[in-house]
């Protein structure tokens, strides 16, 4: 019996030392992922550096006027090389200024048409705009690894050999522009428009049909009245109608003439064609 116990403590020990290395040694294995994908970023941006003497003397040829916008590239281009040693989120807030600066200047490009012919000035923006993008998949996959890394230093029990061997949280590679993180304005417009084509105006609303049909008479420029009133003629059912023909006054032209009966209910009215 005695024997069977000490075989049980000595295999629950064994287990945890097991679960203890496994643990630890999956604590390194991600702490040298970060370091890895962190080399990489540094790779992407040390490129940048380099372009960006290049990118500013091939601009200042054409716009010699944006000189504070060059000086001011220079000064964040300094500042981002002067902190290489610094933590990741120190990192970050030097080169979201630096980017910030990069944009300004491509802004006030726009402003030069014969600088967008420049075939050096084309291959530099092109190469720039790579770099770029390769330096924002390189901060997805550094911050994915840091994320997963400082779950486990926070979770139980992994937080317990994180205390024991000092494994501490790492820190994300974040982009703090304003710009980039703000939420695009969308306007959707008028439906079939495109984009820089002035929308078809709209319809005005007319007068509510009242459902009866009032036919056109040829030779009529649209406006023939269905009910023509003349002095002296009433239709039934309306004030003054004593059931006599005959009309007061001179009709107008294209009318009846003078002394000629009105029309009676059911037939057609008068044309002035016999």
């Amino acid at each position: 019996m005695l024997t069977f116990v000490i075989i049980a403590i000595v295999a629950v020990v064994v287990i945890v030392g097991l679960a203890l290395i496994v643990s630890y040694n999956r604590f390194v294995k991600q702490r040298n992922l970060i370091q890895e994908s962190w080399r990489q970023i540094d790779v992407e941006l040390h490129r940048r550096y380099d372009l960006i003497p290049n990118l500013v003397e091939t601009v200042r040829a054409y716009a010699a006027h944006e000189r504070h916008v060059f000086e001011e590239v220079a000064r964040l281009r300094t500042q981002a090389v002067n902190v290489q040693g610094a933590p990741p989120e120190q990192r970050a807030a030097a080169e979201s200024e630096l980017s910030g600066a990069l944009r300004q200047l491509m802004v006030s490009v726009e402003a030069y048409p014969q600088l967008q012919s420049n075939q050096n000035f084309l291959n530099l923006q092109r190469e720039l705009t790579d770099t770029e993008d390769r330096i924002a998949a390189g901060r997805r996959f550094f911050n994915a690894n840091v994320g997963d890394y400082n779950t486990r230093v926070e979770a139980f029990p992994s937080n317990l050999i994180a205390n024991g061997f000092k494994f501490e949280k790492a820190g994300y590679f974040e982009v703090k522009d304003e710009q980039v993180r703000s939420v695009p304005q969308v306007s959707f417009g008028t439906i079939g428009s495109v984009a820089g084509e002035q929308a078809p105006p709209q319809m005005q609303p007319g007068p509510q049909s009242s459902g009866q049909i009032h036919p056109q008479i040829p030779g009529d420029q649209g406006n023939y009245q269905a009910q023509p009133q003349f002095p002296g003629y009433e239709q039934p059912g309306q004030p003054g109608y004593q059931g006599q023909p005959g009309y007061q006054g001179q009709p107008p032209v294209g009318g009846p003439p003078a002394g000629s009966p009105a029309p009676q209910d059911g037939q057609p009215p008068f044309t002035g064609d016999r």
